[in-house]
């Protein structure tokens, strides 16, 4: 490994840094801030052309010898709430050791390369994931930016803007044009290092449907409300939790998977018994016909709970997305490169979301998932030995370089 990528790694990894371990850098907090200045100068350095979008997506250029559509590399730095270092920013610091690597060898190539960085890839502070990639896609305007809001009702327009991006330019112009795009990533998953083998290439992503679900019933005293007279709205989500659970475990498809991710009890005091109860629902599928009839089974369930119960429900969609299939051709070359590098690789599925997704509607697309420790990810124990990390690289350089000279 080289020791350039271990020093930047190493500098990002205490951007947001927590006493007890991980690290916390929500999408546009000031730790986000900092780390995304960070990487500004980092991209400067490695000679790259540097600019922002209108949703904070940062873009370092490497010219070509010829004006000819870019091939783009690149993941996200934003994190989960005592998060891993290595999600995401693993994939952003590969792309720019590549760089590193083709100065130093004094490679040209046809193609300029571009390293990009998207911006609130995690859905932890506005709800909605993948949101930079679905910016630089087309798929994101002005309005969804203001009906995004954190848990203080803070608009992702409003973010956008105090951080000197141009919200209302979102939507406004066609998509630049992209010769492909790669990602690398750490797993999230236990495949990989069960199976011993360096190299995941994936072949398609699951996608997640995500709602916020309120429950309403009636706050009353705990001592004083007779059990058969009581309108708990926490009792309600318990059931909806495990009703999510059973769903996705037991009659929705082979690869269907549902998270309860949170929930918030009103008044939330032990001696009243909860009027109002948020709560959120993830589910994802590589399939979409199974995903499809694990959320017709949720939405049900949520109104017979609350005819049971004697509780109101409102349901917002906060996106339904589409699992994807990634480009043959990616496929073909990332294994292509892997043999080339000596390194065994494996076809996957992706069972968590990533920016390769929103790109593949736009052109090739491939992604290269490298060994996550135990198959722990948005966790403090993430893990990712650099012998692995290094073999990574060594596939993306290659595809890059190949692709770049198209």
């Amino acid at each position: 490994m080289n020791d350039s990528f271990k020093h930047h790694f190493h500098q990002l990894a205490q951007i947001g840094a927590l006493p007890e371990g991980g690290v916390s850098r929500l999408a546009f907090t000031p730790e986000d801030k900092l780390a995304r200045s960070w990487l500004l100068q980092r991209m400067v350095e490695a000679g790259l052309s540097v600019s922002t979008d209108a949703a904070g997506n940062i873009i370092g250029r490497r010219r070509g010898q010829k004006e000819l559509a870019p091939v783009m590399t690149g993941s996200h730095i934003d994190t989960v709430p005592q998060g891993g270092n290595y999600d995401g920013a693993v994939g952003v610091l590969a792309g720019l050791e590549v760089i590193r690597r083709l100065n130093r060898e004094n490679i040209q190539t046809k193609r300029p390369i571009d390293i990009i960085c998207f911006s609130a890839e995690e859905s932890s502070r506005f709800g909605m994931a993948t949101i930079g990639s679905k910016a630089f896609t087309g798929n994101l305007d002005a309005e969804k930016a203001r009906s995004l809001k954190d848990k203080e009702g803070v608009s992702l327009y409003r973010v956008l803007t105090e951080a000197g991006c141009t919200p209302d330019d979102l939507g406004h112009h066609p998509t630049l044009p992209v010769h492909a795009f790669i990602e690398l990533h750490i797993e999230q998953g236990p495949v990989l290092e069960a199976c011993h083998c360096p190299i995941g290439v994936v072949t398609s992503i699951a996608a997640p449907t995500r709602f916020k679900v309120i429950l309403k019933g009636r706050s009353d005293h705990s001592g004083s409300t007779p059990m058969n007279m009581r309108r708990d709205a926490l009792a309600g989500v318990s059931e909806l939790i495990l009703g999510v659970e059973r769903i996705a475990s037991r009659e929705a498809g082979k690869n269907t998977v549902g998270t309860a991710g949170y929930a918030w009890a009103m008044p939330g005091s032990m001696n009243v018994i909860p009027g109002r109860v948020e709560v959120g629902i993830d589910i994802r599928d590589i399939n979409r016909d199974d995903k499809e009839k694990a959320v017709k089974a949720i939405k049900s369930l949520m109104g017979d709970i609350a005819q049971k119960r004697g509780l109101t429900v409102s349901c917002d969609q906060l996106c339904h997305e589409e699992p994807v299939a990634l480009s043959g051709k990616m496929v073909h070359l990332l294994e292509k490169a892997a043999h080339a590098c000596k390194l065994e690789s494996m076809r996957l599925p992706s069972g968590a979301g990533h920016d390769a997704m929103n790109m593949a509607k736009i052109t090739d697309t491939g992604l290269i998932f490298i060994p996550s420790l135990g198959g722990i990810s948005h966790n403090s124990a993430e893990y990712t030995p650099d012998k692995d990390i290094e073999a990574g690289i060594k596939v993306l350089h290659k595809t890059l370089l190949h692709l770049a000279q198209e």
